[in-house]
């Protein structure tokens, strides 16, 4: 069921009434916003609930070069929709509370003024919130100071996509220091492994291929890359003050060609190029086999008229991670394709 449109809530001299909302949490203040709240990537302080403040940092890899985000190969899979992250130490609660005070004080809860939330984190003022159902909250005094621990909160990077209004919609809460919450969807390693698995960044393919400038009709273009082309890539994603990290991994394992053209075999059939032990793809071109059939490659049977075919290369990247706690597993395989020109003549002779 969709959540209807954020309203402004309503307070009595002992309750405060928030309404629900499907517009985004970030409306108070995105990522990189200067809005006091839990720190973001930039280590300002914000108060959407549509902004993470997981880090995720490459530890292997390619760090240059044109390069781009892995497709799963499993449409059906998504990542984590929502989940809960520690946002203000006490301290720093007062401080936004009764400096601010406009901001989510839950995925769908949107307060405005600082009354708001100094009466209930504050002043002990309970808040009834209304999604299923109404479920009062009990008030906080004085904002917990002198206690070690967080408020947490739940985040959705993409809140519009939420059509459980259930989900992660608790109030803001208080946690101990050193403890993760109880609580459905609470944090785990593979959360943070599946959140950093669109961050994982691999290089573009441009295989090389023999006769490089113009194939030739009926005769294989051979399709290979060397080893170290393809190496590794590692993406560490942590969220701070939980201890809880993952370490995602991508490792190629196989290159699928499709030569741009139903008049065209590839090698082999499947056109699957399986990864060498190396790191190699398929095996450079010789002289002398010309007419050999290549364990990696293309024949085109129909030259190109003007227009190049659009031969594309796609790499596939076997997904795994581990996490802090000694948990491990595997994500959906991810491809990611690169196109590149190929033109093809009549004429029936090769540099051999």
């Amino acid at each position: 069921m969709k959540a209807p449109h954020r309203a402004i809530p309503l307070i009595t001299a002992s309750l405060v009434v928030t309404l629900l909302s499907s517009s985004p949490a970030g409306a108070f203040g995105g990522p990189g916003s200067d809005v006091r709240g839990g720190a973001n990537d930039s280590g300002e302080l914000s108060a959407s609930a549509s902004h993470s403040r997981i880090k995720v940092t490459q530890t292997a890899g390619p760090t240059g070069g044109r390069q781009g985000t892995v497709a799963s190969t499993d449409v059906s899979w998504k990542p984590p929709p929502c989940w809960y992250e520690p946002v203000f130490t006490p301290e720093q609660l007062k401080n936004f509370s009764e400096n601010d005070g406009s901001g989510d004080a839950g995925l769908r809860d949107g307060w405005y003024g600082s009354e708001l939330w100094t009466d209930h984190f504050r002043d002990e003022k309970d808040a009834t919130t209304i999604f299923t159902k109404p479920s009062t909250v009990k008030g906080y005094k004085n904002y917990n100071l002198g206690k070690k621990g967080y408020f947490w909160r739940g985040v959705a990077p993409k809140v519009t996509e939420l059509d459980d209004t259930s989900l992660c919609s608790r109030l803001m809460f208080w946690q101990d220091a050193g403890e993760i919450p109880d609580v459905p969807k609470a944090p785990t390693s593979e959360t943070l492994a599946e959140y950093a698995y669109d961050k994982v960044k691999v290089p573009e393919t441009e295989v090389e291929l023999k006769p490089a400038a113009k194939s030739t009709v009926n005769l294989p273009t051979w399709v290979w890359l060397d080893k170290g082309t393809f190496n590794d890539v590692k993406v560490r994603a942590a969220l701070p003050n939980t201890g809880l990290w993952a370490e995602t991994t991508a490792k190629p394992v196989a290159l699928h060609l499709d030569p741009g053209t139903d008049d065209a075999e590839v090698f082999p059939s499947s056109g699957d190029c399986a990864i060498n032990d190396d790191g190699s793809i398929g095996t450079p071109y010789t002289k002398g086999n010309a007419d050999a059939t290549p364990p990696c490659g293309i024949r085109y049977l129909r030259a190109t008229d003007g227009a190049p075919y659009q031969l594309s290369a796609s790499v596939t990247w076997k997904i795994t991670w581990e996490g802090s706690d000694g948990s491990a597993g595997d994500l959906p395989d991810g491809t990611f394709e690169t196109t590149q020109d190929m033109n093809v003549q009549e004429v029936q002779s090769v540099n051999r």
